[in-house]
């Protein structure tokens, strides 16, 4: 009986990960579709940003 709370715990650490990692690429991504050089790149960074987002809502 003392896995499962060894195994919740890893469970934990590795979805706090993820979240954190999750939310670096959508913080770069948002900047990127704010600060890029040029509007192309403003532009596929806000498409991409929308389908992140998009897709985060739908879960």
């Amino acid at each position: 009986m003392s896995v499962l709370p060894a195994l919740l715990h890893h469970t934990a650490a590795v979805t706090a990960g993820v979240g954190l990692l999750y939310g670096g690429v959508l913080a770069v991504v948002a900047l990127t579709s704010v600060l890029a050089h040029t509007p192309e790149r403003r532009r596929d960074a806000r498409a991409t940003l929308t389908i992140l987002i998009r897709g985060r809502r739908s879960r």
